[in-house]
């Protein structure tokens, strides 16, 4: 299965997206996504590399610790079920381009998988 990027994401207040892009973007970093609740900054000599920060999740109950963007969603989806970890967030179509659902990992943390359409 192919990875296309992997992101961090940070859970922050509302007042503090501008601030993270402010602070952020002193280290180089610029704003390539902004939907109100999930801002997204990246490298623009590597734009793979790159941080999300989240007030919420629009359409999941949690907001996920990080993304991973594959090839074919709906593989690992499978690989996931069939090995027993929990789905957090279920498989689906979302309205912003992305096809995508929630996993957590062994430690506890929320995984975000997703693929665009």
């Amino acid at each position: 299965m192919s990875v296309h990027r992997v992101v961090p994401n940070a859970q922050v207040r509302p007042e503090e997206l501008e601030q993270s892009r402010e602070f952020y973007g002193l280290l180089g970093l610029e704003q390539v996504m902004n939907r109100g609740w999930i801002m997204t900054l990246a490298s623009p000599s590597v734009p793979t590399a790159q941080v999300s920060f989240l007030t919420e999740d629009a359409t999941a109950p949690v907001v996920p610790d990080l993304s991973i963007e594959v090839a074919d969603v709906d593989a690992v989806h499978e690989a996931v079920l069939a090995s027993g970890a929990e789905i957090v967030h279920t498989l689906r179509d979302e309205a912003w381009g992305v096809r995508r659902f929630f996993a957590r990992d062994p430690g506890g943390r929320v995984v975000n998988v997703l693929g665009h359409r």
